[in-house]
């Protein structure tokens, strides 16, 4: 799968994010810190199990890179990584539907 590269992930630190595992649960929480091998550490995560009727809130918790399937990051911290081209990263996100600048 393609990973987000590690200076976006760097700039999404104390930023909002969801992590979605292979496993089908989703950490939705704040980002506390990352290292290269894209392990992350969350903080006051809620993590949804993968049938999605049952939730529960995590002070914290450090997510493996190798389980992760994909990282959402709000656009607007997208948009102050200059080096990175925000409509690649919008197509491989997956981002809330429909992007374009209206028209």
């Amino acid at each position: 799968g393609t990973m987000l590269p590690l200076s976006l992930l760097k700039a999404a630190i104390g930023h909002p994010m969801l992590v979605e595992l292979k496993t089908g649960e989703t950490y939705n929480g704040y980002l506390a810190g990352c290292d290269n091998w894209m392990n992350i550490h969350l903080k006051d995560a809620i993590c949804t199990a993968r049938d999605g009727d049952r939730f529960w809130k995590i002070a914290e918790v450090l997510v493996r890179g190798n389980n992760i399937k994909y990282v959402r990051i709000p656009e607007e911290v997208i948009l102050t990584v200059p080096d990175e081209d925000p409509q690649a990263l919008a197509a491989q996100g997956g981002g809330r539907g429909g992007g374009g600048r209206g028209g």
